[in-house]
């Protein structure tokens, strides 16, 4: 072998140990990135999860109320009527005088009460309606802690801490009644079956719950028929002219257009145009079907194309019309690949904010909606309400309300996935 030979031999492995170098490189690059990546998620999950594990719990306090006749001015045999015009909480608050007769000054006083979420009177006058007869006798009652309470008695009792906005005189009641046992720590069932409130102890996400689900349903109602209509249209029956092409084009870039933009046309179109009222799920509904048409329609185009010609050429030369050969043969085997794109948009329908806050969706719904009219408000915009409160006991349910709304977005895209595993064909 010449020197010249030798050299060229040398030369090309030099190149070939450059290029495994480089690709061993490139793959390491790619390894980090989904390190970091998956770092980033774990991260972002354990900082929510911390902060939002706490609100699925609630403090109360076992209190002993003796519901006296003489105090609140009825008895067993009272009417509703009569039951909702006596004096609850001045009935409550003399109980909790007589019980702790430390509080001395006014204002020892209504740090007292404080203690207490100041529903109690309302809660207390409800299970007299409810079952009168428990007018007097003694009952010991599990009552509902105020948020200062919950907040101390979960992170701040037994350190040194100054979490929580409990006072002194407040701190010494309390480690009073932790040491009699007197408070527990329960699972929060009124974070899953109240709806919103300004007291966080009592605020839910029933009633955006609820308003996300009717705006989903007026959403998928709307949005399938209409995406898979277009989508068959458009493969199957519409000529390819500068019409169509334009059509295509403008459905590829409504997909890419910020949802707000579809909020503001919402608010121009459906709101301020055709009169209809704000904050309601069926406007929801109408602005997210606008949003979602393009994503559906564009996979719905996707899993026609997927069907084999064959399959077409097979039914006409069996002497099907065109109509009879799409809805009879094609769509049933598109349909896996429509149903995952659905799922895909109704999930990304479920998690916007911006085009429900230009119609109104931000507003504060105590009441939990029966029917697409009733004013609502959705998961993410109550989210959004919660997250500019400074109270301590919102910023948890802020974080246990994102832990919802993940957990639903994970479990409908892992229902796509399933549906595509489970329906999809190979040719």
């Amino acid at each position: 072998m010449t020197d010249s030979q030798v050299n060229n031999v040398d030369r090309k492995a030099k190149l070939l140990k450059k290029r495994y170098a480089a690709e061993s490189r490139f793959k390491w690059y790619g390894r980090i990135s989904v390190g970091f990546g998956i770092a980033c998620v774990l991260f972002l999950f354990t900082d929510i999860i911390s902060k939002g594990v706490g609100a699925f719990t609630q403090t109360y306090i076992n209190f002993e109320i003796e519901f006296d006749e003489s105090v609140l001015g009825v008895d067993a045999t009272s009417s509703p009527a009569e039951i909702k015009s006596a004096s609850f909480g001045s009935f409550f608050k003399k109980q909790l005088r007589a019980a702790y007769p430390g509080a001395k000054s006014r204002k020892e006083k209504s740090q007292l009460y404080a203690i207490f979420s100041s529903d109690m009177p309302l809660i207390l006058r409800n299970m007299v309606l409810a079952d009168p007869t428990i007018l007097g006798t003694r009952k010991s009652i599990s009552m509902i802690a105020d948020d200062d309470t919950d907040v101390y008695y979960k992170h701040g009792y037994g350190n040194d801490s100054n979490i929580g906005r409990l006072s002194d005189f407040q701190k010494i009641i309390v480690n009073e009644m932790i040491s009699n046992g007197a408070l527990e720590k329960r699972f929060n069932t009124l974070f899953f079956s109240n709806a919103d409130s300004r007291e966080p102890e009592l605020a839910g996400i029933k009633g955006a719950l609820v308003g996300s689900l009717l705006t989903l349903m007026v959403t998928l109602l709307l949005s399938f028929p209409i995406a898979v209509a277009t989508a068959i249209y458009l493969e199957e029956f519409a000529p390819k002219n500068k019409f169509t092409d334009f059509i295509e084009v403008n459905i590829n870039n409504l997909a890419a257009v910020p949802s707000v933009i579809f909020g503001l046309l919402g608010l121009a179109v459906f709101i301020n145009f055709f009169g209809m009222p704000r904050s309601v799920p069926l406007i929801g509904g109408f602005v997210l079907t606008l949003m979602t048409l393009p994503t559906i329609i564009i996979s719905s185009r996707a899993a026609i194309k997927s069907v084999p010609p064959s399959i077409r050429q097979a039914a006409m030369g069996m002497g099907a019309s065109k109509v009879q050969t799409v809805i009879h043969h094609v769509l049933p085997l598109a349909l896996p690949g429509m149903l995952t794109g659905t799922i895909i948009g109704m999930a990304q329908a479920l998690g916007e904010t911006a085009p429900l806050l230009m119609i109104g969706m931000v507003a504060f719904i105590v009441d939990v909606p029966g029917a697409v009219t009733d004013s609502a408000t959705v998961l993410p915009v109550q989210i959004f309400l919660w997250s500019d409160s400074p109270e301590r006991a919102f910023v948890e349910k802020t974080s246990a309300a994102i832990m919802v709304l993940l957990a639903f977005l994970i479990l409908m895209n892992s229902l796509a996935v399933w549906l595509r595993k489970r329906l999809e064909r190979r040719w």
